[in-house]
Order: C-alpha cells, then sequence, then structure tokens
C-alpha cells in the first residue's frame, strides 16, 4: 500500500568533515533560540544553516533566510562539502540513547515515499496542525528543493519483525556516526545492494504509514507536489517531487519512546479558575498529594513517578495551581457520563486518552479554552515537569497540567479511524536528527 523506494542522497563529505557530530541538528520545531546560536558557532558547516537560519536585518524578499540556504546548499555542493550518493540506496539507523535508569536502541529507515493525500487511507496524520510553521517549511523547501530531515513514520507489524530485518541488515560497521549533546548516539548505515532494497520495499508495500512526527512538513509536500504538478502537466508519478524522505520505525521496537507533553494555561480571568474544581467534579475526584519534598526536583520526579503508578487504575491527570504548592490528582470517575462531550466512536477511541480527556474536559468543557485563537492566548506545553512547575510558582502561568505518556497502539487505532488528536499530543523521543542524509528534489 505504500511505495519506499531508495534514493541518491546527499551526505557530508568525511574527508572534510571529521566529526559528523559538529554538523547534525534536531529537526527545526525543537530547537531553542539559544541552541541556534549555538548550532551556528559549532561548525561554519552545520545543517542549521539550511534547516533553520537566522533572520537578519534588512531581509528583503529577494535576500532572507531562505534563499540563504539556498545558496549555501549550492555552495556546499560545489565545495563538495556534500556530495551526491553514486547509487540508489535506503539509510540504517540506529538510535542509541540513555532513558531512566538504562539504555535503549531504536531503528529506523531513511527512504523516499511515495506523497499521498491523507484521504487515500495509506499514511495516516495523527495530530492536528496549524498553518505557520506549514507556511515556513514551504519558503524552506521551495528555495532549496530538497527535504532537509526526515518525516518520522511508524509502522505497524506483529512482532516487531521490520526492526529485527534493519539489523540484519547492519551487521558491519556503520558509514557514519555521531552524538548530540544529549548523548544520544547514531549510527547509519548506506545499503545500496539492490537486492536488499528490493526486499525492504516488497516487506513495506502493503502497509500503511502513521506520522509520528513532521505532520506540517508532510503537509507541505503535498502542497509542493502539488505546485509542482502545475509547473510540469507533463509529469509521471515518477518524479522526486512525488517523493518525501521518511525515517520509518517499527510501532513494535521495543525502543520506542513516547513522551508526554504537559499543558499550562495562562492569562484566563480570574472567575473561569475559581470554578473550575466545581466544573469538573461530575467527571473527577480530586485527590491531593503529602506536600513537596525539601527540593523542587526532588518533589516532581515524586509527582510523576505517583502519576504514572496512579495510571495502572484509570485516567488520572495531574494539577498544580489550584492548591497552593500541592499537586491535586484528577481521577476519572468510573461512572463520568461524557456522551455530551464526545460521540460514541471517540469515546470507543479516547476514553483511556489522558491527553483527549483533559482537552474536552477540562480546557474545553471547564475552562471555555475552545477556539485555535484561545488556544494561542492561553495555552503553554512544555516536556519539562519542572519548568511547568517553575512558570507557574513565578506567576508567568496560572495552571499546569501534568500528563502520563499515552500507548501507542490507541494513538495508532485514532490515526487509522481519521480522527486527530490535540496538537502536540505526543513526543517521539530522540529524533532523528537533521545533516545525516539530505533528499534532493530536483533530479
Amino acid at each position: 500500500m505504500c511505495d519506499v523506494r531508495s534514493f541518491c542522497g546527499l551526505r557530508y563529505n568525511l574527508q572534510l568533515i571529521a566529526d559528523p557530530s559538529t554538523v547534525i541538528t534536531p529537526p527545526y520545531d525543537v530547537i531553542s533560540p539559544e541552541e541556534r546560536s549555538l548550532y551556528y558557532h559549532i561548525s561554519p558547516y552545520n545543517i542549521i544553516r539550511l534547516e533553520f537560519g537566522e533572520e537578519q536585518p534588512g531581509d528583503s524578499p529577494d535576500n532572507n533566510k531562505y534563499t540563504r540556504a539556498a545558496a549555501t546548499l549550492n555552495d556546499w555542493l560545489r565545495e563538495e562539502v556534500l556530495i551526491r550518493e553514486q547509487q540508489p540506496a535506503l539509510y540504517i539507523v540506529e538510535h542509541r540513547f540513555p532513558y531512566q535508569d538504562t539504555k535503549l536502541s531504536r531503528w529506523g529507515l531513511i527512504a523516499r515515499v511515495r506523497i499521498e493525500d491523507f484521504e487515500s487511507g495509506k499514511i495516516h496524520p495523527h495530530e492536528r496542525t496549524y498553518r505557520e510553521p506549514a507556511v515556513d517549511r514551504l519558503h524552506l523547501v521551495r528555495s532549496c528543493r530538497a527535504n532537509l530531515s526526515p518525516i518520522m513514520g511508524l509502522i505497524r507489524t506483529e512482532k516487531g519483525e521490520m526492526s529485527v530485518y534493519l539489523r540484519e541488515l547492519s551487521r558491519r560497521e556503520p558509514d557514519v556516526s555521531a552524538t548530540n549533546s544529549n548523548g544520544v548516539r547514531y549510527r547509519m548505515w548506506v545499503v545500496a545492494d539492490e537486492v536488499a532494497i528490493d526486499r525492504v520495499s516488497m516487506f513495506l508495500s502493503d502497509k500503511d504509514i502513521y506520522i509520528a512526527d513532521g505532520h506540517h512538513r508532510y503537509e507541505v509536500a503535498l502542497r509542493y507536489q502539488k505546485e509542482q504538478w502545475s509547473s510540469n502537466p507533463s509529469h509521471t508519478g515518477d518524479e522526486p517531487f512525488n517523493f518525501v524522505m521518511m525515517s520509518l520505525m517499527d510501532s513494535q521496537d521495543p525502543g520506542l519512546v513516547m513522551l508526554p507533553t504537559h499543558r499550562l494555561v495562562r492569562g484566563l480571568e480570574s472567575h473561569r479558575i475559581a470554578h473550575l474544581e466545581e466544573k469538573i467534579s461530575p467527571h473527577f475526584e480530586v485527590e491531593e498529594l503529602l506536600p513537596p519534598l525539601p527540593t523542587i526536583d526532588d518533589t516532581i520526579q515524586s509527582w510523576l513517578r505517583t502519576l504514572g503508578k496512579r495510571k495502572q487504575d484509570g485516567t488520572v491527570l495531574g494539577l498544580y495551581g489550584l492548591h497552593e504548592q500541592n499537586l491535586c490528582l484528577l481521577r476519572l470517575r468510573r461512572d463520568a457520563d461524557l456522551r455530551s462531550l464526545m460521540t460514541e466512536e471517540e469515546l470507543g477511541l479516547w476514553k483511556d486518552l489522558d491527553v483527549v480527556l483533559l482537552q474536552r474536559i477540562v480546557l474545553q468543557s471547564a475552562l471555555g479554552i475552545c477556539t485555535l485563537e484561545e488556544e494561542t492566548s492561553h495555552l503553554e506545553y512544555t516536556r519539562d515537569g519542572l519548568a511547568a512547575k517553575t512558570w507557574v510558582d513565578t506567576g508567568e502561568c496560572q495552571l499546569a497540567f501534568f500528563l502520563n505518556s499515552a500507548p501507542v497502539s490507541s494513538i495508532l487505532d485514532s490515526a487509522a479511524a481519521g480522527r486527530r488528536l490535540p496538537q502536540k499530543s505526543t513526543y517521539f523521543h530522540p529524533k532523528t536528527p537533521a545533516g545525516l542524509v539530505v533528499n534532493p528534489l530536483w533530479d
């Protein structure tokens, strides 16, 4: 059902770039302004100059971060900082990373994937997206005519067969090794063997793809494809603009880690906050935890551990800011009637998804944060529990909602049914970086 192909990628010339660790970055949407400045200074050839360029005073339609990215890409090709693969290849990437008290490994396959409209039922989004980031990425792909970082897609298997096969294809020394600032080690193998490529493509041909990360970039790829169709009415369907670079991963990979993104509320009228507990009482029981521990870090870790343990007994949310400096646990009542807030189909899909219950029952129904404009004005997001607590303590935000991570299977079930979750419902860790390979769209 999906068309996965090899391609002649652009890779850093390892004769000029001694340490690939100096030229990779995370995807643009998780890079802070401070991190962007750091990447600029690590190396003059860091991919940040293409992936997430800086705006400058005096920028114009003819000279801006997008045109500079394209000029830099052309310079690097001319100077052979980036070189083209001589044969079409697939790129296998192992992600080795510390997680909690252990080390994990996750496998991915970077390839070209045929772009499909969502209505085709072959590629499934799982989150809502908003317009502005997509506009930024569209300007970049128009200028550079390349995919600079891969979209993350999940393949549903029964027993992790895809991960096993990728391991089998990487039983030699990797072609590229790099480590990021958080201690994540990436090892990449270039697979140009035609028999192996055909075998991988055949294995994936009857699989659906679930977009795990990179919804904006996929929507940009769809729009760019249609623009190219208009400019090339005699297109055959095999041109590079009909494909997008993806890092495909097995949904059953034991190293697949999905972290929660906590929600913060700011700028609401005081009366909305004052009546919150009353409004959610038909649906949630409120339990106040013991007072905070001596240090903030110990307190946060204790809260999150308790939240995770209580999840075994049903849906539970953490709420900070309502009862002074204590955390409240919001436990979904067993007799809660959610039919006024969700359809029967939605209940079947989402009753156990904390992020949806928070959105529908608390944020929308109880606090009245219902529109995109309201969300933009009153919601903040963070994966850092300490930051969430601090922002409430300092008065920057009024409330912090702590979440458990959702089951991957529930996310995929929702996507398969065509139902999109609220934005920032998932965060897969770690990201596949930009800079390992670039997918050119001009040949």
